[in-house]
């Protein structure tokens, strides 16, 4: 039986230990060779593109995975480092059948993870993936090779930047333009200077020294307070903060306040509508999306479709229903129109083109989210029965989704990994909603607790 590798987000793990030794990165490598068929319809090896962030570990890994996609047949060309949507695009557009992102986005630099693309740009199958496993598991095979082997280089940075350009047409309505950008020290910070810059944007950049091991240390967009600062002390009209990959954005606005991805989604959902560009009228966000989007989306007569936590499933929701925006509140937003994943820069740059087109700040923008309070409390289980069945519970639930009634919203689920049973309430009144979570909470300890 072939053990899981992949997650949500590809294979993670901490650098050096299973999945990530030197052995089940060879493999893995020549696995994707063999899952994809060795060779294409007209008989050419198969090509990869691979690219990195900056953690130590990221030359090794790439090294170790290019001995096994060699020694299986296949083709691989380094990008180097740079943002995993760039690696995405650049697979599809250059006509690589896979693209190989080496990253573990916002984590700290002892994990790094693999990401695979297909030739369209879009997040390898679950069914490839499970397929890739049990290639790895046979061990009728092996990887043969050195594993100090340099790997082809190829800079694809220009094709990359000229094509997020698109999504700002015309940056110079904006006027002159302070901005501060935080790269968290990772797969942005030669890209997104080098693009603000182009485009004519005076540009501070923070945490842009990376040396393997600070990506994401007290910076980037899981620590916005870093970029608040700056933007206030330097009197920027914006601040920016990617994280260690470069696939999600989390803003500040001139008054230092954080614009989280609910108020992105929001701004430009309305916006894209306006012009005649939202497809299908509705847009993705996950089931931690702030009610308030909800309301707010319902007030513009535009649909929200939730989905679970994770980019992917983002993705295979906009895809399914041929949607233009979906994303997360943590800043991971997808534009289809550009690519089938999260892209912090493009995502900045939409952002951008809401102010030049509009002729409004982003805390005007941003004010139009309304955050209703939200109250979330964890109850320890002896066991996770079905909850329709134990009756007192099931109309504990009932009572309060009635009370709530269309202006809020009630999640009740396990968690995944501990024996906890997580219940969460956003509503208008914070003292109301706490009162209700208790209640279920009383229920729940009485019957599993």
């Amino acid at each position: 039986m072939a053990h899981r590798l992949f997650g949500t987000d590809g294979v993670r793990g901490k650098a050096g230990e299973y999945p990530l030794d030197h052995e089940t990165i060879a493999r893995l490598g020549g696995a994707l060779v063999r899952a994809m068929g060795s060779s294409t319809s007209s008989g050419r090896p198969l090509r990869f593109l691979v690219g990195r962030d900056t953690r130590e570990s990221g030359e090794w890994i790439e090294r170790e995975l290019a001995r096994g996609v060699h020694s299986a047949g296949g083709e691989i060309t380094t990008a180097g480092v740079i943002p995993t949507p760039a690696i995405a695009y650049v697979t599809r557009a250059m006509g690589f059948d896979a693209g190989l992102v080496i990253s573990a986005s916002h984590n700290p630099f002892e994990d790094n993870g693999i990401k695979v693309f297909s030739g369209k740009g879009e997040k390898f199958t679950e069914t490839l993936e499970r397929e890739v496993e049990t290639i790895i598991y046979d061990r009728a095979w092996s990887v043969t090779g050195a594993s100090d082997m340099p790997v082809d280089r190829t800079d694809v940075v220009d094709v990359y930047i000229a094509h997020a350009r698109l999504a700002l047409p015309d940056a110079e309505r904006l006027g002159p333009f302070t901005l501060a950008i935080d790269t968290a020290n990772g797969a942005t910070t030669i890209v997104a200077p080098k693009l603000f810059r182009e485009l004519g944007f005076d540009v501070h950049v923070l945490s842009a020294a990376p040396d393997g091991r600070n990506i994401n240390l007290d910076s980037g967009s899981t620590h916005p307070d870093q970029i608040a600062a700056a933007v206030l002390e330097l009197g920027c009209r914006m601040g920016v903060a990617f994280d260690g990959d470069g696939d999600r954005a989390i803003f500040v606005d001139a008054d230092g306040r954080v614009v989280d991805g609910d108020a992105v989604l929001l701004m430009c959902a309305r916006h894209w509508k306006a012009g005649g560009r939202l497809k299908g009228n509705a847009i993705v966000a996950t089931v931690m999306s702030n009610i308030g989007l909800e309301i707010a989306l319902r007030d513009s007569h535009i649909d929200l479709v939730r989905c679970a936590v994770g980019d992917k499933y983002v993705m295979e929701e906009m895809i399914k229903r041929d949607l233009s925006i979906g994303g997360e509140q943590s800043g991971h937003i997808i534009f289809s129109e550009y690519h089938f994943t999260g892209d912090g820069i493009v995502t900045a740059l939409s952002v951008l083109r809401v102010m030049a087109e509009s002729g409004r700040e982003l805390a005007d923008l941003a004010s139009e989210l309304v955050t209703y309070p939200q109250v979330l409390v964890n109850v320890r289980v002896r066991e996770k029965q079905e909850l329709a069945a134990v009756p007192s519970i099931a109309e504990a639930i009932a009572r309060v989704e009635r009370r709530l009634g269309g202006e809020g919203r009630l999640l009740v689920r396990y968690s995944g990994t501990e024996p906890l049973l997580r219940v969460m309430i956003e509503g208008k009144d914070q003292q109301q909603i706490q009162a209700w979570a208790a209640e279920i909470a009383g229920a729940v300890r009485e019957h599993l607790g």
